[in-house]
């Protein structure tokens, strides 16, 4: 298991995508890294203590960063939090 940090949602200059989140996953700084994770289960915990699933689509960009798309969408303030990617 290895954690991870929720950057932004993913979005384009007029639409954002609800239930994509951007990951960064620290020991993570190429590409090629990054896709090594693609199929994997990401949860995220909520304050209340209920987990939302999702799953990692693709990388995203040469930085190592990650796209998981989520079963539904997390809350404005999941930005900045951990997820745990399984």
């Amino acid at each position: 298991m290895t954690e991870g940090k929720i950057i932004q949602f993913r979005r384009g200059k007029k639409t954002v995508h609800e239930r994509h989140f951007l990951i960064d996953v620290p020991e993570v700084k190429t590409r090629k890294d990054a896709e090594k994770f693609v199929g994997k289960e990401v949860e995220w915990k909520s304050p209340a203590g209920k987990i939302i699933q999702g799953k990692i689509a693709s990388a995203h960009g040469n930085k190592g960063v990650v796209r998981a798309i989520f079963e539904k969408g997390l809350p404005g303030q999941a930005v900045t939090t951990k997820v745990v990617i399984k």
